[in-house]
Parts: structure tokens; sequence; C-alpha cells
């Protein structure tokens, strides 16, 4: 008995918390219940009167009388003492699983949900549910968590429906209301209209993968072949600087060579001339004392016989040729390297500075320049108007996205960045790199770009936007003229420009481009220049109805 209890677990099992059967009970259609659970059940029906079995349906009336199944809980007591693990523990719902929503105490882990009961179901009970439902075949998908997203917030109905006109999903009670006279269509046609433009997107983002991998693995090569280059040429340069070290070297070593060299021949001519002036020193000498003697001596005889041989001057060879120069010395040939240090420390700055340059050129990784309007927004910028820099006339508004010249002065307080005269403001983020923005202009505004030590007080041309070395500036007026300025020389504009301003800066490179929008961008003026500092983006609003709004 115990291994057909064993081998028949299910009927120790309660069909409503999935779990071994606790105070087992028995009702009147035969199927067995915990006593608990089967009170839950009947308690939530007490207002209707009539009492079902959750399995099969049979209903009761009045409420049963429950008593414990001796029989099966002697079985259960003995289930309990033979059956071993199972091989497959009953999935329990874990973090980030979905529950069922039937199951009572503990949560099981839902398989399927149903889009018609909007309800989520475990292996058990969602063999129940097929059972409940045999002639009618509901939807069902793999347990989801989004049934709630399927519900209508305003009239808890299923939104089966796509209304077109407002892009959103809907319930049949919502044609009745807010969408009546809509175009609508069923959701499943919603769903293929939208996958057609899914696709086409798809496709596009596929391609443009495609295109950025290309440009990645190129970008990648271009980053091991500008490695490759500058690892061999800091090898090459190490070796030919070697080389020139080594070659001013030996030129050192060739040079003392030379200076030792005429040492010691000129050391070796003057010692020879010092030993033949030290014999005759000493020769006359020897004479002198001779005729000390000479002079001494009181024989006349003697004196007379000695004269003679000791009167006449000792022969002397002819040292008329030496000359001594008082300042011998190498001084000429030190000042001789001293200027060739100069020379070579001269030479190798310039060359150097033009090495310099030459490093500076090779920008192999900067991104292409960019052509088309998307291109042109993946360097937008974010800008906003700062009020210290802002005349009195000119009202700032919309979080300081927007100015407009105003009759009434403002009461801004005193600055010493804000312009005095001429009616002009500043933003305060600068760019120094790669940026583009656009701007709403009306009536006579001017667009420019400007460094921050641009003069502020007076009205002199150091103040104005394009009539300095200070700024670069698009005069734009209703009449469709445009000017462009800077340093106080103008260039008349052919071509007209619309009411929105593209503005394109590239620092590094010395860009500076203006762009008419409309459908199409349209280059209305480009600069290449050298800029030294920090641009900050500026706007001259002069006059009424003049305004300008950044995008």
């Amino acid at each position: 008995m115990a291994e057909a209890a064993q081998s028949n677990q299910d009927i120790f099992t309660c069909p409503v918390c999935l779990d071994i059967l606790n105070y087992p009970v028995t009702i009147h259609c035969g199927h067995n219940y915990c006593m608990g659970c089967i009170n839950d059940c009947w308690d939530r029906e007490d207002q209707k009167g009539v009492y079902s079995c959750p399995q099969c349906r049979q209903t009761f009336t009045p409420r049963p009388v429950l008593n414990k199944n001796n029989m099966v809980a002697e079985l259960l007591e003995q289930f309990k003492k033979t059956r071993i693990q199972a091989a497959a523990p009953v999935p329990c719902a874990g973090p980030g699983d979905v529950e069922c929503d039937v199951c009572t105490g503990r949560k099981l882990k839902a398989v399927k949900s149903c889009l018609e009961c909007l309800v989520s179901y475990c292996e058990t009970h969602y063999k129940a549910h097929n059972e409940l439902n045999p002639g009618r075949k509901h939807k069902v998908v793999d347990a989801t968590g989004q049934l709630q997203e399927r519900i209508c917030t305003q009239h808890e109905k299923p939104l089966e429906i796509f209304c077109r006109t407002d892009q959103s999903c809907v319930c049949w009670l919502c044609l009745v209301d807010e969408h009546k006279g809509h175009d609508t269509v069923s959701a499943s046609e919603g769903r293929r209209e939208k996958q057609t433009h899914l696709g086409e997107t798809q496709n596009k983002i596929q391609q443009r993968i495609q295109e950025r991998e290309k440009e990645l693995q190129e970008l990648r090569k271009a980053v091991e072949t500008l490695k490759s280059s500058a690892q061999k040429t800091v090898e090459d340069s190490e070796m030919i600087f070697t080389e020139m070290i080594r070659s001013i070297e030996r030129r050192g070593s060739e040079v003392k060579e030379l200076i030792r060299a005429q040492e010691k021949a000129e050391v070796s001519r003057a010692e020879g001339l010092l030993k033949r002036l030290e014999q005759e020193i000493a020769k006359l000498k020897r004479r002198d004392a001779e005729l000390e003697q000479l002079t001494l001596t009181e024989d006349h005889i003697h004196f007379l016989k000695t004269f003679q041989s000791v009167s006449e001057t000792p022969e002397s060879k002819d040292l008329s040729c030496i000359s001594v120069n008082q300042g011998l010395s190498f001084e000429a040939v030190g000042k001789s390297v001293s200027s060739l240090k100069m020379q070579l420390e001269n030479f190798c700055k310039e060359e150097v500075m033009k090495i310099s340059a030459s490093v500076t050129e090779v920008q192999a990784i900067l991104p292409p320049e960019p052509t088309t309007r998307e291109d042109f927004l993946r360097y937008s910028c974010h800008f906003t108007l700062d009020p210290d820099t802002a005349h009195r006339q000119l009202h700032l508004s919309e979080r300081n996205r927007r100015v407009e010249w105003r009759d009434e002065g403002q009461s801004y307080p005193d600055h010493p960045e804000r312009f005095n005269v001429w009616e002009q403001v500043l933003c305060r983020e600068g760019v120094s790199g790669r940026c583009y923005w656009e701007v709403e202009w009306s009536k006579c505004d001017h667009i420019a770009v400007s460094y921050k030590s641009i003069s502020r007080k007076g009205g002199g041309k150091e103040c104005k936007f394009g009539f300095n070395d200070q700024s670069w500036s698009l005069r734009l007026y209703s009449s469709s003229n445009s000017i462009f300025c800077h340093n106080n020389k103008e260039t008349k504009l052919s071509l007209v420009a619309n009411s929105r301003i593209g503005v394109y800066v590239d620092h590094r490179a010395g860009t500076l481009a203006f762009y008419s929008i409309s459908g199409t961008m349209t280059l209305l003026h480009r600069v290449q220049t050298t800029f030294t500092h920090t641009l900050y983006p500026g706007f001259g609003v002069y006059g009424s109805e003049s305004a300008v709004h950044l995008l």
C-alpha cells in the first residue's frame, strides 16, 4: 500500500495549494483537499450560498460539513515515511520570475499566460485551465509579467484596438467616448503596419551598424598604423640622434687631438730653444767668473798674458729669430668651438620646430568632417545665455535660452562683464572642440562667436561683434540680406538666410561655418583660421521685434 501511495503521490497533493495534504478532508464529489484550503475557498462563496468543488465545479447546498478522512490521513503518513526526494523539485517563483496568479500560499513559477483570461498559470493550474476550456481555444503565450499593460486603465477591459489617430491602444469602450470617430484598426492590423515600419527602421539600424563596424575597423587599423609608425619613427629618431651624438663626439676628439698635437710641437720647439739658452747662459757665467778673477790679480805679467784669451766675448748662435708672443693661447680655438655650439643649438632649435609642426599635423584618428544635418547634430551642444553679460535692453526668457529686445530697460545689476552700449549678450558655455548649435532669429540680429576677452564697456568697435579681431559675426536682416564680418572687414553674402541658422565650430581645425536650414542645409559662409582661445556663442539683438532663440 505504501508503494502504491508512493507511485501515485498526486492523490496526496492538494489541488489548491499544490502541497502535500494537511489535515485531509474528502468532499461529496470525492476530491480531497486540505481542511484550511477548502474552507478558504468556500468562505469566499458564502455570499452566494452555493459551494463548489474547485476541480470538478460540482455545487453543494447547503455548505457541507467537513470531517477528516482518516484512511487518506493514514496513507498520507505512510507516504511521508517512505517517499524519497523527487528528482525535479516543484519550481517555486524566484526573483524575476512570473508568479502563478492562482496559487495560494506558496507561489509557484508560472509557465504560461492566457491573453483572454489575463491570468498567469503554473504547470498544474495551466492543465486545470485547459480542462475548464475544452472547446474554447484561448490565446496563450509564455509567462509574462506585462499582462496589466493589456488592460485599459479607464474601463478595465482588454486593449484590442489600435487608434491610428492618437497612435495608442484602446479597448472597445474607448471607441464610444474619447476615441469616437477616430481611424482605428484591430491590434493585429496595427501591429502589421508598425511591423513594416519596424522592419525598415531595423534595416536602417543594421545598415548603420555595418557602417559603424566598418568605421570601427578602419579606425582600429588607423590606430595600429599610427602606433606602428610612431614606434618606428621613435626608434629611427633615437638611432639618428645617437649617430649625431657619436659624430659630434668624434669631431670633438679630432679637435682635441689637433690641439694636443699643436701643443706638443710648439712645446718641443720651445724646449730646444730653452736648452740652448740655458747652455749659453752657463758659458757666459763661467767667462764672467774668470774675468772677475783676472780683475783681482796683482800680477801684471799674468794679467797681460791672460787678458787676450779671456777678453773676447764667447761665440753665440744667432737667436734673434726668437720672438715671444705674450698673448700666446688657444683662446681663438675656444671661441670657434663656442661659435659652433651656438650654431648647432640654433640649427637644432629650428629643425625641432619643423619636426614639431610635422608631428602635430598627424591627425589620422580625427573623425571626418560632418556633411549632413544628422552628422552635425551628433556634435550638438547645449548653451544658455549669461545674464551677467546681457545689455539692459535685452530680455532673457525660457530658462535663458531666448533673448529679445525690449523698449523698457531690465533691472540687471551692475557687472564688469555686461555690455553697456551695444545690445549684445554672450553664452555661459564655451567651445574648445567640435560643436554645433541652431538658432531661430527675427528682424535684425547678429549671430556670432567671440573670445571672452572682448571689451564690454563703451560704443567703440572693440566691443561690437565682428568689428574686431576678438569676434566673428553673421549679420542678418529681415530684408534677406546677410553680411559676414570679422576684424571690421565685411563680406556680403549672396545666399538667402532662413529663419533658422546652424553654426558649426571645429576649434582645433580652425573651422567656423554658418548654415541656412530649411528642408536642407545650405552653407552661407565658411571661415578657416586659427583660434587661440575658447570661443563663446554671442548674439546682437537690435531694435523692436528682434529676437534670438537657442534651439
